[in-house]
């Protein structure tokens, strides 16, 4: 049960963190301007990486110990989900990341803008399959 617990919780503040993100600090970032928002991204992504990456492993991992403990095939699916937002932000966002950190990126270009929102889009991913992973686990909890 402890395991569960663990894996309901690291999915559950992923999801949480992930939807402030997107609907909360990425959107008050661009009243700043492209510009501001540029500048502001690298240090929140230093800052979200790191706590967001934590969470989906210790979350996976407690989850698959679930499985792996007897508790049910509910456990490997929402560990799946969970799990795939990492080789997806490796694979898929980090170009995009890295873009917009790079210093020769002009940070009021259109091109900045574009990033911006295709950052957005991309990490929708991450907040969906978060949440399905918490529904998930807390469907195999109770």
């Amino acid at each position: 049960m402890l395991f569960g617990i663990v894996a309901v919780m690291c999915a559950g503040f992923f999801a949480g963190a992930a939807t402030y993100i997107s609907l909360v600090q990425q959107p008050a970032a661009r009243t700043l301007g492209t510009a501001g928002a540029v500048k502001f991204f690298g240090p929140m992504y230093a800052k979200a990486a790191p706590f967001q990456a934590s969470l989906a492993l210790i979350g996976s991992v407690s989850a698959l110990v679930s499985c792996w403990l007897g508790n049910g095939w509910l456990w490997l699916t929402g560990a799946i989900f969970l799990l795939a937002v990492v080789p997806f932000t490796l694979l898929v966002i980090k170009p995009t990341n890295d873009r917009l950190e790079d210093s020769g990126l002009d940070a009021a270009s259109e091109e900045a803008e574009t990033l911006l929102d295709k950052w957005s889009l991309l990490h929708a991913f991450r907040i969906g399959a978060s949440i399905v992973s918490f529904v998930i686990f807390i469907i195999a909890l109770t």
